[in-house]
């Protein structure tokens, strides 16, 4: 059953083919969906293009989430291609890669926390608030997130700052959306191997340590947080809003899990 068929779906955030937009984009795909893709740069439209070919071969367009003219156009030309969008999917983050190593209070910046921020968390809210005059009915947002929201992990410093303002903006974007059909969730991943995880001092470590306490006694991959992604995404889970759902093959409920 294809049940995304006739959604269209505009994902924000493939950086590679390892990333977990990467396998949100392809998970949607299988289940039916049509995709528009945003690329932040030149230097990534190559591959964001070729995920494109992949993926039904839709629209994909430049977008610097902090730039509001860029996030305009996009929601400009979706509207002229598609006329409206069913699927919202907010993959971005970041933060100075020198905050993520060490104490948190030696190595954070006022100038950092606010960029982090500004990227990681206001963005989300933005792109609702750019998204939301061509939103179909029973629209879904759906965002990542990260166990770093609420728990202290070494290193993640100020993104666990910037997420945990995230998730907070997930409840209120579902209670602001709510009453006009539109859902917002997030989903927490456990720890993956991507471009963005890299960033993060003795990551591998980290993941080293979830999969030896994790229940299921491995990591999770992108496709099981594409498929998570997908049925967030479909009228399956039309009574699903405000949650944060872990994909961490049960990692959070552990002693020691962080």
């Amino acid at each position: 059953m294809s049940f995304l068929k006739g959604k269209k779906a505009l994902v924000l955030g493939v950086a590679n083919d390892k990333s977990i937009a990467t396998g949100i984009t392809r998970a949607i795909y299988e289940q039916g969906g049509e995709i528009a893709l945003t690329y932040q740069t030149e230097r990534l439209q190559s591959r964001v293009e070729k995920l494109a070919q992949e993926t039904g071969n839709g629209p994909t367009m430049q977008c610097d989430i902090t730039n509001p003219e860029e996030l305009a156009s996009v929601v400009e030309k979706v509207k002229q291609v598609w006329g409206g969008l069913d699927i919202v999917v907010h993959a971005i983050a970041f933060a100075p890669r020198e905050q993520l190593e060490g104490n948190y209070i030696d190595v954070t910046t006022k100038d950092g926390f606010l960029m982090a921020h500004d990227i990681s968390a206001w963005s989300f809210t933005a792109l609702a608030q750019a998204v939301k005059p061509i939103l179909n009915p029973n629209a879904s947002l759906l965002t990542l997130t990260y166990l770093g929201a609420v728990r202290a992990v070494p290193n993640y410093n100020i993104m666990g700052i910037a997420k945990a303002s995230l998730e907070a903006s997930v409840r209120y974007m579902a209670q602001s959306l709510g009453t006009e059909g539109i859902r917002v969730n997030g989903i927490s991943a456990g720890p993956i191997r991507t471009l963005a995880a890299s960033g993060i001092k003795n990551f591998r470590d980290l993941q080293d340590k979830a999969s030896a306490i994790t229940p299921l006694g491995r990591p999770v991959t992108t496709e099981e947080v594409g498929n998570t992604a997908a049925f967030l995404s479909s009228d399956l889970a039309s009574g699903i809003t405000g949650e944060i759902v872990y994909v961490d093959g049960g990692y959070n409920v552990v002693a020691g899990g962080a």
